[in-house]
């Protein structure tokens, strides 16, 4: 099935979504994404002051802040040419603090992103517990896991680390990240938007009772319902770790693709906003 688009910027956008397929297209027909620059006058218009400094002229442009990392896939970030909005404006998750709780068949489920000063302590629990660590690899002072952590929150937003609360009780740890400004994108055919899921769940009385493949459809849904222009949500456990290969099918997730990542070999799972309530 063809991906959805983006819906249409609102009126008195002069900007243009720019797809990386879109961008393959146009440079296929030998066309450039937006109208060259020309060195030759209108007849009739102003000749231009040419006597200015390059210093002067350095101003407009974007600012080091402003250009995506070497691991932003090109064409996804940037529209009309410009940085696109979401990148400037430090909000490429659409508000996962404000959105609502999630009824689920073990109760009430709420992401709660992190802080620092309250949740260490938990998480450097859950980071050392030998089932975790041999999948996350954080296991050790909590250095390791602030310094993990402090990587996301004084980020540009692209990954938002939270906690799982079931019934008000945290009980497990997600990582909501845009997979298409992830190095992830660099193994897959990216799309706009792409949302991907980290999981672990801390109490070992939570694990091996489903309560995992009840919580990755909880999120997913989440993930949906709150991102419209989201269409589809991936994960990249770890082959070794079957459980949570089992826990994502179980959850509505699709297995794509074999994918291998610097520090492992993945199993792509997708859960695609078309198949939701069939899968």
């Amino acid at each position: 099935m063809s991906p959805t688009r983006p819906p249409a910027d609102p009126p008195g956008d002069d900007t243009l979504d720019l797809r990386v397929d879109d961008l393959l297209a146009l440079l296929a027909r030998g066309a450039p994404p937006q109208p060259p620059a020309t060195d030759t006058p209108v007849p009739g218009a102003p000749v231009p002051d040419t006597s200015a400094s390059a210093s002067a002229s350095d101003t407009s442009a974007p600012s080091r802040a402003d250009v995506p990392s070497s691991d932003t896939p090109a064409g996804l970030l940037f529209r009309g040419g410009r940085p696109h909005r979401e990148l400037l404006d430090g909000d490429l998750l659409d508000s996962v603090a404000s959105w609502s709780p999630a009824a689920t068949p073990a109760g009430s489920f709420r992401l709660v992103p992190v802080r620092l000063e309250r949740d260490l302590p938990l998480l450097v629990r859950w980071m050392n517990d030998p089932a975790v660590a041999a999948f996350w690899e954080l296991a050790g002072p909590e250095t390791v896991t602030a310094e993990h952590l402090r990587a996301q929150l004084e980020g540009d937003g692209r990954s938002v680390p939270c906690l799982g609360l079931l019934d008000g009780t945290p009980m497990s740890y997600f990582e909501i990240y845009r997979a298409d400004l992830d190095p992830l994108a660099r193994h897959y055919p990216a799309r706009p938007h792409d949302t991907g899921v980290h999981l672990l769940i801390g109490g070992v009385t939570d694990r091996g009772r489903g309560v995992g493949t009840t919580l990755l459809r909880a999120v997913a849904d989440l993930i949906l319902d709150h991102r419209p222009r989201c269409t589809r949500v991936l994960a990249e456990p770890d082959l070794r770790n079957t459980p949570s290969v089992s826990a994502f099918l179980g959850g509505g997730f699709r297995y794509a693709a074999e994918v291998d990542l610097p520090d492992k070999r993945a199993a792509l799972m997708i859960r695609d906003r078309a198949l939701r309530h069939v899968l």
